[in-house]
């Protein structure tokens, strides 16, 4: 199976994917900003294409391989309908959650994440462009839970599928 975590930065992403991925076994853990550090000099909306091609290869091997993937980004409706498009031919199911918190609550500095300039005003931009408010998945309001409660809701909410 392929989960996708979305939302914008600072919304829990990769901390709750981290908790997903020690509670399922099998599973991966992609987190395609690792391919935009290998090509930091590339502007964001040249890159962002680059990257999600990039991660279509890794995820595809990786369920070719029996495993779980999951994926915690912010996908827009055009980047949701690539992923889609180009992992559809897996024989797995793919789930989308989006996880928002109020602006309010995602431009703070939270856990050990120090927020910079850059990253407040690409939050404002997520959130304008609406990246939390997508048409597909299922979103969920996270900002009075946990980490650990938004991943067992996501594990339950798997399960019941």
């Amino acid at each position: 199976m392929i989960i996708f975590l979305n939302g914008s930065i600072n919304a829990g992403k990769s901390t709750v994917a981290k908790i997903l991925a020690k509670n399922m076994p099998n599973t991966a853990l992609l987190e395609i900003d690792v391919f935009h550090e290998m090509i930091e000099w590339m502007p964001i909306d040249q890159a962002v294409p680059l990257n999600l091609e990039n991660a279509v290869s890794v995820i595809s091997n990786f369920v070719r391989k029996g495993l779980n993937v999951i994926v915690p980004y912010p996908l827009s409706q055009k980047n949701y309908e690539f992923m889609l498009e180009n992992l559809k031919v897996l024989d797995t199911k793919i789930y989308f959650f989006t996880l928002v918190p109020k602006i309010e609550v995602a431009l703070t500095n939270r856990g050990n994440r120090k927020l910079n300039d850059w990253e407040r005003e690409r939050i404002k931009h997520h959130y304008n462009i609406g990246i939390t408010n997508p048409t597909f998945g299922e979103i969920i309001n996270n900002e009075k839970q946990t980490s650990e409660e938004t991943a067992k809701y996501i594990l339950n909410k798997i399960s019941q599928s």
